[in-house]
């Protein structure tokens, strides 16, 4: 009786605990199961690999703790069928005896862009541009609502690095160049994307890359950071502790180095700065094979919880942290310390109640509603630069208009990398709108597409020529870097487009870029230049804004240069060096209505 009754005091102080006080109530739920844990089942509790990488039976007998979709063979043709892949492996988890769910990870940084169909807003550049934040926190709770119809509860954005040197490839993948902006929108993603955490409509949100990704030297990706302390905490810092305060459930390492110790390894910074002195009580994930490229078990020791153990790393990692646990060189404390993370986490999600996707969602997928979100980003995005000869806004009755470039018509050139394949695509995918289809959806006179750009159509009343740089992602996009086209300059072809027509007229140029651009001579050549970043799959929105149904509202989230010059140090114009002065400074952009 003694025991019985302490027993329902017990309960009744468990269940005091659970109304006044959830992140206690976990906090034991997890102690419990890790009390139970064998060392096998906690670094399969780290482990992390592709939906593809292994038989179904093997992610119940490999323990796997979490899943990433990556560019590969598709989980299914359609989002029932993903989500039936994902529920078969979430079932295998469940098998286990402990029946600790997975977490399905995938890299939606502008919404689910590994699904076809999804809603595809601009890219977070774009989304600077707006400095919208309560836009920014709409888009990411709408790409949580699609990546939860394919099944999906983890996605690794927002991407919160702070851009030194354009010639970094993935420049459009951050907010700004300015820290405060940043921070701002960061803690908005957050919101966004995680809004209640158990709610099935959400996901757990991911920032990205910990830390001095974007501020390399020369803007080399997984390149030399070599700033100095102070500059590390005011400017690289703030980001990731405004993502921390909104309660990011988790944080990926980052392939730089710093002082020549990678940052995977990085104990100093990932554990006492990230985990102690932030109270960052989530999880941090290595990126694309950390374990095996920067030092194996001194990763684990560093901080870092789950390991990206994808082509090939698994059995290396397993096999190879087991026996440094077993040796001593790891410590069982650091093993527990990751493993609570992520059991935390999926108690957090409410995995262990709720552990399969909402079919329900499903239907949301690349919604109107979605889309008139994702729209009102590319329109607010936009940043005019020059705007004479009173060459905007056009003006519906004018008899004819000629559209230029390929760019005009094709929706996988407007949406840049991460849009469907890692690489992006040259594309048109579904459901999205092309510049020159929503052009065609506003004005009703004649319009000429002039793909090529022959100059054949000089009597024009207008001419709107869309130019821009080829889909890129990651260090493909690194400009000097050796699997790199890419430059700072136009094509010479984009080049020609724009002389073609520079005499005749209005002659309105949109650039579709994920940075700033060397193109001041187009610029004088042009009426009107607007720069439009990566649009993603609303095209129209771009139509909407030339014809004056909406003013422009963007400003530049990072100062534009004016010759290649300006590059010629290690950052570009507005990092240090004074005697470079940005053809356009930080926050430009002009607008019909001035003030």
């Amino acid at each position: 009786m003694l025991f019985a009754g302490s027993l329902l005091i017990s309960c009744r102080q468990v269940i005091a605990v659970e109304e006044t006080n959830t992140d206690l109530i976990i906090e034991l739920k997890v102690d419990s199961i890790l009390a139970l844990m064998t060392l096998d089942e906690k670094i399969g509790q780290m482990s992390q690999v592709r939906h593809f990488d292994l038989e179904e039976k093997e992610f119940a007998s490999r323990l796997i703790g979490s899943v990433i979709h990556t560019e590969g063979p598709l989980p299914g043709e359609n989002a029932s069928d993903w989500q039936a892949k994902f529920t078969a492996l979430q079932k295998q988890a469940l098998s286990t005896r402990l029946g600790i769910p997975l977490l399905f990870a995938v890299d939606a940084v502008h919404g689910q862009n590994t699904y076809e169909g999804a809603t595809i807003f601009p890219h977070n550049i774009g989304l600077g541009a707006s400095g919208n934040a309560r836009l920014v926190e709409e888009a990411a709770a709408i790409t949580a609502i699609e990546t939860q119809a394919t099944g999906i509860n983890w996605v690794f954005s927002p991407c919160v690095a702070i851009p030194y040197n354009d010639k970094w490839g993935r420049v459009y993948e951050a907010f700004s160049e300015s820290t405060d902006l940043t921070n701002e929108l960061a803690k908005a993603s957050v919101r966004g994307h995680q809004g209640n955490l158990s709610d099935q409509s959400t996901v757990l949100a991911t920032a990205k890359h910990f830390i001095g990704d974007g501020a390399t030297d020369n803007g080399i990706e997984g390149g030399e950071t070599s700033l100095g302390v102070d500059e590390i905490v005011d400017r690289l810092l703030p980001p990731y502790r405004a993502a921390v305060e909104a309660g990011v459930g988790s944080i990926m390492a980052s392939f730089n180095t710093m002082s020549g110790q990678a940052m995977h390894a990085h104990r100093a910074l990932i554990t006492d700065t990230l985990k102690i002195g932030m109270g960052f009580d989530g999880i941090v994930v290595s990126d694309w094979k950390g374990y095996s490229k920067f030092g194996e078990a001194d990763v684990v020791k560093a901080g870092i919880d789950i390991c990206m153990a994808v082509d090939g790393d698994l059995d290396d990692f397993q096999t190879g942290l087991k026996g440094e646990v077993e040796s001593g060189n790891v410590a069982q404390a650091r093993i527990d310390d990751a493993v609570r993370r992520i059991l935390r986490q999926k108690f957090r999600l409410g995995l262990f109640e709720n552990p399969f996707p909402d079919a329900n969602l499903i239907t949301k997928i690349g919604s109107q509603k979605h889309r008139d979100v994702a729209r009102q980003g590319v329109r607010e995005s936009l940043v005019l630069l020059k705007n004479e000869n009173n060459a905007l806004p056009l003006d519906k009755e004018i008899s004819k208009i000629v559209v230029v470039g390929e760019f005009a018509d094709n929706a996988g050139l407007q949406s840049g990398g991460w849009t469907i394949n890692w690489q992006g695509t040259t594309e048109n995918y579904s459901g999205a709108t092309t510049i020159l289809e929503g052009i065609k959806e506003i004005y009703q006179g004649d319009i000429i597409y002039d793909k090529n750009g022959t100059g054949d159509h000089t009597d024009a009343d207008a001419v709107i020529v869309v130019v821009g740089e080829s889909p890129y992602a990651e260090f493909f996009g690194d400009i000097g870097h050796e699997a790199s086209v890419q430059s700072h300059n136009l094509s010479e072809a984009h080049k020609n487009y724009i002389d073609a027509y520079a005499n005749t007229g209005k002659l309105i140029t949109i650039l579709i870029s994920g940075r700033p651009m060397v193109v001041t001579e187009q610029i004088g050549h042009s009426d009107a230049f607007v720069a439009a970043w990566l649009p993603g799959s609303e095209g129209d929105g771009i139509a909407e804004v030339l014809f004056g149904d909406y003013d422009f509202k963007g400003k530049l989230p990072h100062s534009w240069p004016k010759s290649i010059s300006d590059y010629n140090n290690k950052y570009g114009p507005n990092f240090w060096d004074e005697s470079i002065t940005p053809l356009f400074p930080f926050g430009y952009g002009l607008q019909y209505k001035q003030g």
